[in-house]
């Protein structure tokens, strides 16, 4: 019999996007993140992408400190890859950002692979009854924010973290990061199997229609041939239409609180593995089959969680 296709269900469970008042079901804590991390891996997903936050009013915390009350739990609490972003927030310098990789050398981190403007400041007009300053401030800013993610970013994150052994989740947020992975990759800072995260509709970068998805697969397919995995995830309303497409044409897929604070029109998610749960059931329908942590470590040519220093 002829195997079926893997595919790895990456959740990424509170992200610096989304704000407290957007949702009650976002998590803040540690033991809240660590809940909604080891709840995802429990439906379905064999990578958990994790961010930080204040635990009194849910702001993005990009210490090493902020990362430790539940990285630990969770990789006692479940077998799965710990993804930790080195995007941080797209108002945080660099240093700053790859910070708990470089101390906690996981098995997968995020790397941004090119700067675009990042527009969240549409949503003031979604959520008018913002509890805290700061969720306020923090989107009225974004009308003057350039996530920066230069050249000579990317090359620190990946010299910071060259003895950790970590692999990357290199994030695409329009074509040319596509080319400057391409770059990377040509003057071998970087090495395959490369993981692909291709994101849709955030303001700034490419948009969710089924021909920018189609775009995203055939330019990878280009560059990278053989040498690639390839993963999506579609921005709040459009996160299971772009799963699905992507699914049906080879891809992996990217669900989460981080990502989309929805279940269905007008519905909000109770957790993260509710939207897993959802994805792998669409998944199965397809006749796929979902990947274990095991096979994403085989796919992704990861250390293992032994190798951690979580």
């Amino acid at each position: 019999m002829v195997e079926r296709r893997k595919v790895i269900i990456t959740c990424a469970v509170t992200g610096a996007i989304h704000t407290p008042s957007m949702s009650p079901h976002l998590p803040i804590t540690p033991d809240e993140i660590a809940e909604a991390a080891i709840g995802a891996a429990d439906a379905g997903a064999a990578i958990v992408h994790l961010h930080a936050r204040n635990p009194h009013d849910g702001r993005p915390d990009q210490t090493p400190d902020g990362f430790r009350p539940f990285l630990s739990r969770i990789q006692q609490a479940v077998d799965v890859v710990i993804n930790i972003t080195t995007g941080g927030s797209p108002f945080m310098r660099v240093e700053e950002r790859v910070k708990p990789a470089e101390e906690f050398a996981p098995e997968l981190a995020s790397l941004n692979v090119g700067s675009i403007n990042f527009g969240l400041y549409p949503m003031l007009k979604r959520y008018p009854g913002l509890k805290h300053q700061w969720e306020r401030d923090h989107l009225e800013a974004s009308r003057d924010l350039v996530f920066r993610n230069s050249f000579k970013d990317i090359e620190y994150i990946l010299e910071t973290c060259a003895g950790n052994g970590t692999r990357f989740e290199f994030e695409c947020y329009d074509i040319a990061h596509l080319y400057n992975l391409a770059h990377m990759l040509e003057r071998g800072l970087v090495q395959p199997p490369l993981f692909v995260q291709s994101v849709f509709g955030l303001l700034g970068g490419i948009g969710t229609h089924p021909e920018d998805v189609v775009h995203m697969k055939r330019t990878a397919d280009r560059l990278f041939g053989a040498d690639y995995h390839w993963s999506v995830l579609g921005a709040g309303a459009s996160q299971m239409r772009v799963a699905a497409q992507a699914a049906a044409m080879g891809g992996n897929v990217r669900v989460g609180l981080e990502d989309s604070l929805w279940a269905g029109p007008g519905r909000l998610a109770v957790s993260n593995a509710e939207q897993v749960l959802n994805v792998r059931r669409s998944l199965e329908a397809l006749g796929v089959e979902i990947a274990a942590p095991e096979d994403a470590r085989k796919m992704l040519n990861l250390k293992g969680q032994n190798e951690t220093r979580i």
